[in-house]
């Protein structure tokens, strides 16, 4: 099969737990990467640096890390990173987030099938504290044309499942800076500039998401975020006036909703609920 790297941004507010769990998950892969690139997004704790360091330890030649001397944010880290990937296709993952075991074997027949596609990713199963008991799951399109509809009101892609060509992000332009959207943005960029997508109809990684999380998807600065990153992609033309308006209403009442209404609408309607558990 085919070499791949696999690109990873990591920054203070991270748990060094995660990270580990999260590196286990590749290296158990059915294949694995022949190169991970990991941006360190400004200065680490100490307790994650010494986790870098015994991975690194155990295997030199496998790790690219990509130092950088201030906080970036995600967009323009990811936007170094892929500069330092040695691989055409390139596979993401947060460093919060679990592999399953068989992810990279199913993307790259996906890419060995179809030699034209350019981005390929995956469903996921969201959960708390522990994996084995999933509470939601977030489902996306399959096809190339149901995803180019779909991205015109929310991400068509599960950012964390994602595998692409290297070529073809930067052809697009590469990451650009804009916080909460920086995936989206790249999505858009991408299938403007004609690379053909898909989505694979199996769960590829496991996603923590926690009460915490529900809470800073909220509030007016969240808002103006968001906003700033729907006008991102409205200036590229690939949306209406009118469908920026429209989803920029609905964010708003999501975003000053109390904390506990916001986890219902985010488990209930906007990511399907696994037992009708939340």
């Amino acid at each position: 099969m085919e070499k791949f790297s696999v690109l990873m941004s990591v920054y203070i507010k991270e748990k060094a737990e995660y990270l580990r769990v999260c590196l286990d998950s590749i290296l158990e892969n059915t294949v694995v990467p022949n190169e991970i690139v990991i941006v360190k997004d400004g200065p680490l704790t100490e307790e994650l640096e010494t986790t870098l360091s015994e991975y690194i330890d155990l295997n030199e030649n496998l790790y690219n890390i990509v130092p950088l001397a201030t906080n970036r944010g995600l967009g323009l880290a990811l936007a170094e990173g892929i500069l330092h990937c040695a691989n055409e296709l390139v596979a993401r993952m947060d460093t919060d987030d679990i592999a399953v075991p068989d992810r990279f074997e199913t993307q790259l027949k996906a890419f060995e099938a179809d030699p034209s596609l350019d981005i390929c990713g995956g469903q996921i199963v969201e959960f708390d504290t522990d994996p084995e008991k999933p509470i939601a799951e977030r489902r996306v399109p399959l096809t190339h044309d149901a995803i180019a509809a779909y991205q015109k009101k929310r991400s068509a892609f599960n950012h964390m499942t994602v595998m692409y060509k290297k070529s073809k992000v930067l052809g697009a332009g590469n990451y650009k800076d804009c916080p909460l959207m920086e995936d989206d943005m790249l999505w858009v960029d991408m299938l403007l500039s004609g690379a053909k997508c898909a989505n694979i109809n199996k769960v590829l990684c496991n996603v923590r998401t926690d009460y915490d999380m529900i809470g800073r998807r909220g509030g007016l600065q969240y808002y103006k975020k968001y906003k700033r990153g729907r006008r991102m992609i409205l200036n590229t033309g690939y949306i209406t006036k009118r469908e920026f308006r429209k989803t920029n209403r609905i964010q708003f009442i999501v975003c000053i909703m109390p904390k506990w209404l916001r986890k219902k609408v985010f488990f209930g309607l906007l990511h399907k609920q696994i037992n009708g558990k939340s």
